[in-house]
């Protein structure tokens, strides 16, 4: 087996259940603008790739809008202010996930997460749930020029530390840190729970199926 240096997690879906304050952010930006609410449920399923994609299918009820709304930018600036405001409020750390971190940490791992949420959401939450100690290095979907499904931001984590791609494992809850993570040329493991959307874990088609972090300490 090759032997895994490092270890890049995604944040939404993997490490916290970020769906009921972005949820609530959400449905206070389209009651601002008059609109009919969504479900958390609904939201989840939207999950996943950036802010802006997010306020679209909000705005829309689509997964895969064919136009930008009119009222993308306005929705934009309420969404930022209502989320950034309330961005730990209701969210809910995975179990397993703080054990998980710590463990990897005294083993020697290098740790880094590789998000797709701005950098202005991502630091506070990281430093309210106390995440943000662990990790050796951050990711956010503004960091690059491109985000997952995109293999740039993984391939700049391992450049950052120096360690080869196959010496990484992409830990995740999506097809995005999936087909990202083959792409960088990362080792890959899927989380049984999250925002996986239509895709079930078999579909992932990950090297490893995990439960809770905390297994990732026994596997490598």
């Amino acid at each position: 087996m090759t032997q895994i240096r490092l270890i890049a997690l995604d944040l939404d879906g993997t490490l916290i259940d970020s769906a009921p304050d972005l949820s609530d952010a959400i449905n206070r930006m389209l009651a601002e603008l008059g609109m009919r609410p969504h479900s958390e449920a609904a939201v989840a399923q939207w999950v996943g790739n950036g802010v802006v994609m997010l306020i679209k299918r909000a705005l829309t009820g689509q997964l895969q809008p064919s136009a930008d709304p009119e009222n993308l930018p306005e929705a934009l600036a309420l969404f930022g202010d209502f989320y950034e405001a309330h961005v730990y409020e209701r969210s809910v750390i995975y179990p397993g996930v703080m054990e998980g971190l710590q463990q990897l940490k005294e083993k020697g791992f290098k740790l880094a997460c590789i998000t797709n949420k701005i950098k202005r959401f991502t630091q506070p939450l990281m430093v309210k749930t106390g995440m943000a100690e662990y990790f050796d290095f951050v990711t956010c979907g503004d960091s690059f020029a491109r985000m997952k499904p995109d293999p740039l931001p993984l391939l700049k984590t391992a450049e950052h530390f120096g360690i080869e791609p196959e010496k990484a494992l992409m830990v995740g809850d999506s097809i995005n840190d999936m087909r990202a993570a083959r792409s960088a040329g990362f080792k890959t493991a899927a989380v049984s729970y999250g925002y996986a959307g239509k895709y079930s874990i078999e579909d992932l088609n990950a090297d490893y199926q995990i439960q809770t972090i905390v297994e990732l300490v026994d596997l490598f």
